[in-house]
């Protein structure tokens, strides 16, 4: 079933909508976050595929969740050149088939400047054929994949960093411990091939050695045995470029047979789910993530998000993924307001490139390249024993 979730003001009744822009409007400028009336004027679109159901859910909601929270921010803050932006979100449900065609819906029927926010490896690249020799906008798409980073497409405009920037970043972190010998298990799929290659230049660059390595099926099936496979080779740590249901598995697994080894993954384990299935097994994991902590009081970024999260009362627990989705929606709105008016696809582009150091309250990021990512923001974070994350 096809899910259909407009955010911020995109509403059949205009008088309903306005109240409800009215009513969050009231929310934030209780926390102090709205200064200007709110926006009413014609809304501009913006089109986002993520995975609201199906094995990916929890991500795609959490994403969605932050995107909703951030459109509802700029908003009560007047919108964009007065007019209210809006964030047309259909469920996927990490089909590739059913990303494809809400891309045609969104960029037809719906009306949509450009998309925002679409996840996923596979999804993204099978968006890229309808945008290539476009000037469609693919602004923020939720992927570290170099392969959704193509270098001849200006209109492709990714903002976390990339999965090669975050296993640099771990690597170079396992250099200053002074550890030399490292494990790798990654997944038996593009995801896990391109963390491969990047652990290789990684460990190249840093002098460090790869001591055993192991692949997992994306099933998991035969995730004892690549644990096995490395606790026997007996590294001083194990990098883990692995998702969901395998790191599940190689993780417990492991800790069975060399439960003081650490390991450190990338920011695609950290989810909620796989955090509640390993129970005691995640304590002491280091995490590399794109965006700071979220409950981090240090940082106007995330003190903003929880505010906000807080007055929109979001079911959900915030989370990185979450804060993610909120500022890349702050991202799109110093975009557009940096675009001439009328708004065209051309304009957003070059106000896009023309962005080149924009701090989101201690956030700073901006477009340089094609096939590169405005952020090379990569922290690390522990896991505690009660599941969150800390410095």
């Amino acid at each position: 079933m096809q899910s259909d979730v407009k955010l911020g003001v995109g509403s059949s009744n205009p008088a309903s909508a306005r109240r409800r822009r009215l009513i969050g409007a009231a929310g934030l400028a209780a926390t102090g976050m709205a200064w200007a009336a709110p926006a009413s004027g014609d809304p501009v679109r913006f089109g986002q595929s993520v995975a609201l159901t199906g094995p990916l859910a929890e991500l795609g909601q959490a994403l969605y969740a932050g995107a909703k929270v951030g459109a509802g921010v700029v908003n009560a803050r007047g919108g964009v050149h007065g007019r209210p932006l809006e964030l047309v979100t259909l469920d996927d449900g990490y089909d590739t088939a059913r990303a494809v065609a809400n891309v045609r819906r969104m960029l037809g029927e719906e009306g949509c400047l450009g998309l925002f926010g679409c996840m996923g490896t596979p999804m993204i690249e099978a968006m890229l054929p309808l945008l290539r020799g476009s000037d469609v906008p693919c602004f923020a798409p939720l992927t570290g994949a170099v392969s959704t980073r193509p270098r001849d497409m200006r209109n492709v405009l990714p903002i976390r960093a990339s999965y090669p920037d975050e296993v640099d970043r771990l690597v170079q972190h396992l250099a200053t411990l002074g550890l030399r010998r490292i494990g790798l298990v990654t997944q038996e799929n593009a995801f896990g091939n391109e963390v491969a290659q990047a652990a290789d230049a990684a460990t190249a660059r840093h002098k460090l050695g790869l001591t055993g390595r192991a692949t997992v099926r994306s099933d998991a099936s035969n995730a004892a045995e690549a644990a096995k496979q490395l606790a026997d080779a007996a590294p001083e740590a194990v990098l883990v470029g692995l998702a969901g249901k395998p790191t599940i598995g190689f993780v417990k697994a492991f800790r069975m047979m060399r439960r003081g080894t650490p390991l450190y993954a990338l920011s695609v384990m950290g989810s909620a789910a796989t955090l509640s299935a390993l129970g005691d097994d995640a304590a002491g994991i280091a995490v590399a993530q794109v965006v700071p902590l979220p409950g981090s009081p240090l940082v106007k970024v995330s003190r903003d998000f929880m505010q906000a999260w807080a007055a929109a009362g979001t079911p959900l627990a915030p989370s990185h993924l979450a804060l993610e989705g909120y500022i890349n929606t702050q991202v799109l709105a110093e975009v557009l307001r940096r675009c001439p008016s009328p708004f065209t696809r051309a304009g957003f582009l070059q106000a896009a490139w023309g962005l080149r150091s924009f701090d989101v309250g201690g956030f700073t990021l901006g477009f340089d390249a094609p096939g590169r990512g405005a952020s090379r923001f990569v922290d690390l974070t522990l896991i505690a024993r009660d599941g969150r994350f800390i410095h």
